[in-house]
């Protein structure tokens, strides 16, 4: 995540991101929360406090952006740090800014050194704007980041689903995307080396007008017709 182009990119829609995004999403019916809440309640089902109720959680959001999903990593997943990296140094300063917490701290890519502290890393929407050559780079920041047998959850978009790619079609900074399919997700960390893969997830099937249908998505997580997917690893102690 160091390309150049992406920089700027994101630098430029940092103050309009939030907008711009609402207006992609708004076919839906929901809002950003709605999702980012809906990710990692679903993720903390696996891990979080279920893994080690009594120790404290530091989780590594990986492509923060503007920092949405920092309140939600500490209310839902059980938080107690929170790191926050972007390649946008406009996007961290609006995450300062607007999601300030004693518990959370931002910086810039480059500015923090992966030390294998973090418990979980957690990424949403990311991988698809790193180029090809550099997303094994990408791969190893995570892993450095992890303490052994720490988790990784890559929330991805779902290229199958006609929705999704409607969804992008109307946001500006998803204009230099590259396809992230779970199939193709699978096959990067496979390569790595370093992951074992847990599970894979589709969510978001209905939009608010079928909301009543909700309560279905949990038993057809398995099929890919969620507009987003989960593929939950865990570092190997000996890769």
């Amino acid at each position: 995540m160091t390309d150049t182009t992406n920089t700027a990119e994101f630098d430029r829609y940092a103050e309009e991101y939030d907008s711009a995004l609402a207006k992609g999403i708004s076919v839906s019916g929901e809002d950003k929360n709605f999702f980012a809440k809906g990710r990692i309640e679903w993720t903390a089902q696996y891990v979080g406090k279920h893994i080690r109720p009594d120790a404290p959680l530091a989780v590594l959001d990986y492509g923060c952006g503007t920092g949405s999903a920092t309140p939600f990593l500490i209310s839902d997943m059980g938080a107690d740090r929170v790191v926050g990296v972007d390649i946008s140094p406009a996007s961290i300063r609006v995450a300062g800014r607007d999601h300030a917490d004693a518990r959370a701290a931002y910086y810039s890519l480059a500015d923090y050194q992966p030390a294998g502290e973090m418990d979980g890393v957690f990424t949403n929407g990311v991988f698809h704007h790193i180029p090809l050559t550099e997303r094994q780079a990408a791969m190893d920041y995570v892993f450095r980041s992890l303490k052994p047998g720490g988790w990784f959850a890559l929330w991805e978009n779902n290229w199958l689903s006609p929705a999704t790619r409607y969804v992008m079609s109307r946001c500006p900074f998803d204009a230099d995307a590259i396809p992230l399919t779970p199939r193709t997700a699978h096959a990067m960390l496979r390569d790595h080396g370093g992951f074992e893969v847990v599970r894979t997830d589709f969510r978001f099937i209905f939009p608010r007008l079928l909301k009543f249908l909700r309560p279905l998505e949990a038993k057809l997580s398995g099929l890919p017709l969620g507009t987003q997917y989960q593929v939950l690893c865990r570092k190997m102690r000996n890769p």
